[in-house]
């Protein structure tokens, strides 16, 4: 069965080799089948991933005056290595998934917190021009956009924020509100024209700050955007995580706004444990399996990619 996956962060551990390594022969980390890489381009092909999005995510310790240049060298990762593989497609608008080929995967860029950025949109057009497609404001902390699910001030985004929401809009840029704290979901909410949450869970069943609490999701959806479940065990339930774990978050979704607004955005390349089974790319399938086994293999492929195709490709919003 066919796979949309709305986040992964491999492009960060192939900038982070690329770094340590003194010269192309000495890469550690290949992106064709490197075992470091949960998304590397033979698990994607193993695990039936049609489409992934790869995140450029600046680790928020970096001094400023790097981050811009950390966000260009993780583009060049995407440009040089995962496009140079001959059965990946670049999506520079929603609307091309619909023309991939059969063994084609289509790659998605896309920026996770506008760190990078700073005050600039000069910057952010950059990104815009490159094919960056989704934006997450944050990451945990706070920045010049807004804050974070990691601060404490209850505050929505700043003044200049506004204005990086307005250069999305007039770009058709999806807005993604995962690691955006709750005051600025509501302004997202208010002055985003296209929403997504690529890798959350619900917050009524595990309350964990990087989950949506039911306002939000119903506010995401009621605006036509799509929550993506992540497969990061803390976000899951207390302790080890099994792919039946992800069925209660499942469950209050569809209860809460039906099953057509639900997706996978699994986190993998950006988390320290795994659900069992499902522990890169290549196992996609299992869950795939419970999918139909529990719900159907109508829902199964409404979750799996039919949802985003009806939500997002079929509207390509440019």
């Amino acid at each position: 069965m066919q796979i949309i996956d709305t986040h992964c962060d491999a492009l960060l551990k192939l900038q982070s080799d690329r770094r340590r390594t003194y010269s192309f022969r000495d890469r550690m980390v290949d992106f064709k089948d490197g075992a470091e890489l949960e998304t590397n381009a033979d698990r994607l092909a193993e695990g039936q991933v049609k489409v992934q999005f790869f995140a450029i995510f600046i680790p928020p310790l970096l001094p400023d005056n790097e981050k811009w240049q950390h966000a260009l060298e993780q583009v060049d990762c995407f440009y040089n290595e995962v496009l140079s593989q001959d059965n990946f497609v670049h999506i520079r608008r929603f609307g091309e998934i619909s023309q991939l080929e059969d063994g084609q995967i289509g790659a998605v860029l896309t920026l996770e917190g506008a760190d990078a950025v700073g005050n600039d949109l000069v910057k952010l057009r950059t990104l815009f021009r490159l094919g960056v497609l989704s934006v997450g404001l944050t990451w945990n902390n706070a920045n010049l956009v807004a804050d974070g699910v990691g601060e404490t001030r209850n505050t929505g985004l700043t003044e200049f924020g506004l204005q990086f929401i307005d250069c999305c809009n007039n770009h058709n840029v999806l807005v993604d509100i995962s690691h955006l704290n709750p005051e600025g979901v509501d302004v997202v909410m208010d002055r985003a024209d296209h929403v997504i949450a690529t890798h959350s869970n619900a917050r009524t069943v595990f309350d964990h700050p990087r989950n949506l609490c039911d306002d939000q999701i119903r506010m995401l959806v009621g605006k036509g955007g799509m929550i993506n479940i992540v497969f990061n065990p803390p976000f899951i339930t207390e302790g080890d995580a099994q792919i039946e774990d992800l069925f209660p978050h499942i469950d209050h979704i569809l209860d809460l706004v039906g099953e057509d607004a639900i997706g996978l955005g699994s986190d993998f390349d950006g988390i320290a444990s795994y659900v069992e089974g499902l522990e890169h790319a290549g196992q996609y399938q299992n869950l795939a399996d419970m999918l139909i086994k529990r719900y159907g293999e109508n829902f199964a492929r409404k979750m799996t990619h039919g949802n985003f195709i009806s939500n997002y490709v079929e509207k390509d919003l440019s």
